[in-house]
């Protein structure tokens, strides 16, 4: 298994409430029928604000470019991501392996 972490970072003029309402009004339910596992989505609190981090968990890391492309053959996917698009400052995506011991393998 396999975590990819995305944080999007919003402009100054958007808050996170503004991003998730669009979020899961329109990208939500199509998200996940492509990705599958929606392991949590959540709103910087300390530190760096402004930010939203999804975490989505794959098998590996060919299962992730799959579901992706899916995803990104959608029409309603494109609609979404100009909805979203002029709110974003920056976007980050890493994969994350789970150590020995953790709970997620």
């Amino acid at each position: 298994m396999i975590v990819e972490q995305r944080t999007y970072t919003l402009k100054p003029d958007h808050t996170p409430a503004q991003f998730i309402a669009v979020y899961e009004q329109l990208g939500l339910t199509l998200q996940v029928a492509h990705l599958g596992n929606l392991i949590g989505y959540f709103m910087s609190d300390i530190g760096v604000l402004n930010q939203i981090v999804f975490l989505w968990g794959y098998s590996d890391l060919n299962d992730r470019a799959g579901r992706r492309a899916s995803l990104a053959a959608e029409p309603e996917w494109e609609a979404y991501l100009n909805k979203v698009r002029p709110m974003l400052a920056a976007m980050e995506s890493r994969v994350l392996v789970p150590a020995s011991s953790s709970p997620l393998r």
